[in-house]
């Protein structure tokens, strides 16, 4: 002890300790702890800031590139060879891993945004235009996924609705003789109608039956496949003329979309227009008008919606129809714009399920996903350049795995970026400590 206090007897001392125990305060003693300061501001809003979403994908795109840093550095040549000598000369592996990154991600920018090395400044921005062609579908589809979410419907069918809307256009528009003021609209609606019945038909059978629209869309996804197939394979309904291949004719020149800026820019139509103004059309309905209103609320909580008086099953046909023609959309885009030498059953070249990857990228918001499209539509624009200085392609797609990876999970891109955690996240986290001390008691 340091010190004794005299008693009151003023005989015997005792030890000093009371400057060793801790101060006592709360109701009983009369005395309060001393107030933690209040947040500031700009502290709130930093917070705030760190934890959106707007921070999280911006992060998860950063992560996953990093990630694809690493993937291109380990699979080329000349890292390999130099770090067969790491421990003698370190500099040239660094210096080696800096040169293949730099190629690979400047290569991508090159043929995603903007080629310097053009000969005349539509060479140069011709990047940009095929990035923005290469989104159109996806946007297309991503709304439709999108959209499906916000109702609480799990749609992976966007697939199987693009290639009937395919078949649709195929057999209404691609054996007529019109003028482009009523062929190229005519096309068009007749592949958003095809794709909208069979997504409505999801919405139908899990409205009367109850089936998960999971294993429903997975089904008619190959129903769809297969009943293309074999139209295209037979002579007199979609199989062209003359050949015996599972090939429609070619697209019309009349139901072509044309280019939007020019023959110089191919890649670039007016679909993409199209597009754009489906993206306003799927936020306003989302997001300002009254079956909007009653389809978030049917996605967050159909009981809930039900005791309303919402018609849970009226509006779950209503969302799959709007998913459907979305798609169908989507489709029209590659008929119209991209493949107008003629089809396949192949003709969705995977968007229906990259449009998955697009909704969830875009947090299902139709401005959220119209940016993921575009994001998505550079890397497959720019993932050429990438093959071109001996790249694999399947870097880009592991890119873009990997972000809906982050994305899908928060918590860990807080953990290695150190972000503040949500309110959620800690109450969670005080819940799951009084559980171990409760246990432990």
């Amino acid at each position: 002890m340091s010190g004794a206090t005299p008693t009151n007897d003023g005989g015997a001392t005792r030890p000093a300790v009371d400057a060793e125990l801790p101060r006592a305060d709360g109701p009983l003693t009369g005395q309060t702890p001393p107030e933690e300061a209040a947040p500031t501001r700009s502290g709130i809003f930093l917070r705030e800031l760190l934890r959106g979403s707007a921070v999280t994908t911006i992060l998860a795109i950063v992560l996953a590139m990093i990630v694809g840093g690493i993937l291109i550095a380990v699979t080329n040549p000349d890292v390999q060879k130099a770090a067969g000598y790491f421990f003698a000369r370190p500099g040239d592996t660094l210096a080696a891993i800096w040169t293949a990154v730099y190629n690979g991600y400047e290569a991508l920018f090159r043929g995603a945004v903007f080629n310097p090395r053009g000969a005349d400044v539509a060479a140069q921005i011709r990047p940009l235009t095929n990035s923005l062609g290469f989104a159109a579908p996806l946007i297309a589809a991503g709304l439709g996924v999108a959209l499906a979410f916000r109702a609480g419907l799990f749609n992976i069918g966007a697939r199987g609705q693009m290639l009937i809307g395919a078949m649709f256009a195929g057999l209404v528009a691609f054996n007529l003789d019109l003028p482009m003021w009523l062929h190229l609209p005519l096309t068009l609606v007749a592949g958003i109608v095809g794709g909208a019945l069979w997504g409505g038909l999801v919405g139908l059978l899990k409205a009367k039956t109850g089936a998960h629209e999971v294993i429903l869309t997975i089904m008619l996804n190959y129903v769809a496949y297969y009943l293309l197939l074999w139209m295209l394979r037979t002579p007199g309904l979609l199989q062209a003329p003359n050949t015996n291949q599972p090939q429609s004719v070619p697209t019309p020149t009349s139901a072509q979309f044309p280019d939007l800026l020019g023959p110089q820019f191919p890649q670039l139509d007016w679909g993409f227009v199209v597009v754009l103004a489906a993206t306003v059309f799927v936020w306003w309905l989302i997001e300002r008008s009254s079956l909007g209103l009653r389809l978030r609320a049917v996605g967050e909580n159909p009981h809930a919606a039900r005791a309303a008086g919402m018609s849970v099953e009226r509006l779950y046909i209503y969302a799959m129809l709007f998913a459907g023609g979305l798609a169908g959309l989507a489709a029209m885009n590659q008929i119209q714009g991209t493949v107008t030498t003629g089809f396949g059953a192949t003709i969705d070249a995977g968007i229906g399920f990259d449009a998955i990857t697009v909704a969830l990228l875009g947090r299902s918001r139709a401005w959220g996903t119209f940016a993921a499209g575009i994001l998505f539509g550079a890397l497959k624009a720019g993932s050429f350049s990438m093959q071109a200085q001996g790249i694999p392609v399947d870097i880009v797609l592991v890119v873009q795995s990997l972000i809906v990876l982050f994305i899908a999970a928060p918590p860990l891109l807080r953990a290695v970026f150190f972000l503040p955690k949500t309110d959620a996240e800690k109450a969670a986290h005080a819940r799951a400590k009084a559980a171990k001390k409760a246990v432990a008691a």
